[in-house]
């Protein structure tokens, strides 16, 4: 069971089914999904991430086993046996997903939850990943795709809280997937991963996390202005904060203790985030 999890890469599909349902809970319009749909929608979000999550391990078997941070990886270790019986359970999940989203909600919301799991599974992992440090900038549009399914659910159209919330999910994943890089770099060089540190250094590469971590801070007020009210605020902006002091941190003393603390930070931001617009919401 843990080596499934480990496979699916759980965490980050709760992760990526909280922005959905974020999305969801912020946009207004004349239809709202029933707690049923709602929550057919969430799920099959996470399920099409963690089928994302798997196929990145199956490609990425050879990385791996060059890697500290992820030679103990089912694929890797065997506990799990590499073969084409597992893209068949990934291309079902990922099917399951979206005839699961399009049933409960609608073929829009369900081309969003398939464009996730593509932009991570194929964009990120097959096209990217190996060939520029672009590849996670551009990897972010899957937790920008999560949003645009929870609000696809409600309108066709996304209204400015969930937009804003996209350009969140966004702006994140460089700093976030960069701080860890920082802190793993000799494994990203031993395995060939062009990531930012590898190529530019690790001062280079804070000074970089911290000037795309300020403008995620001020996308993250922007729902604030169109809507969300002062729980979101506070939460916004305390995350914030920690965010940037810790990347701040970084930038006066790159190394591996310093990204740790400025990656989990960007955890602590986005729940921060994703909380605040429910809770908000729901209260107000």
């Amino acid at each position: 069971m843990k080596a499934v999890l480990n496979l699916f890469k759980v965490r980050i599909g709760v992760a990526i089914a909280l922005a959905a349902a974020a999305g969801l809970a912020v946009e207004q319009g004349l239809k709202t999904p029933t707690f049923l749909q709602a929550t057919v929608l969430i799920l099959s979000v996470l399920v099409a991430s963690a089928a994302a999550g798997a196929f990145n391990q199956y490609v990425e078997r050879d990385i791996d086993v060059r890697m500290a941070r992820t030679r103990n990886r089912p694929f890797v270790t065997g506990t799990l046996k590499h073969g084409p019986f597992w893209l068949w359970v990934i291309g079902a999940m990922i099917l399951a997903s979206v005839v699961a989203a399009t049933l409960a909600t609608n073929v829009l919301a369900a081309t969003y939850t398939f464009l996730g799991a593509f932009t991570y599974g194929v964009v990120y992992t097959v096209w990217l990943k190996r060939r520029t440090w672009w590849n996670i900038v551009v990897g972010g549009l899957a937790g920008s795709f999560a949003v645009l399914a929870g609000a696809a659910a409600v309108t066709p159209m996304p209204g400015p809280d969930a937009a804003a919330l996209a350009v969140v999910l966004f702006l994140w994943t460089p700093p976030h997937f960069w701080s860890l890089a920082i802190a793993c770099r000799k494994d990203y060089a031993a395995a060939g991963v062009p990531m930012l540190p590898v190529v530019v250094g690790d001062a280079r590469a804070a000074r970089a996390i911290f000037a795309s971590a300020v403008l995620l801070v001020i996308a993250s007020l922007v729902p604030a202005a169109y809507g969300l009210g002062p729980i979101y605020l506070a939460a916004a902006s305390f995350g914030g904060v920690f965010f940037l002091l810790r990347c701040n941190a970084l930038v006066r003393k790159p190394g591996r203790e310093s990204a740790r603390a400025a990656f989990l930070a960007s955890l602590v931001q986005l729940g921060a985030v994703l909380a605040g617009a429910m809770l908000d919401v729901a209260i107000f």
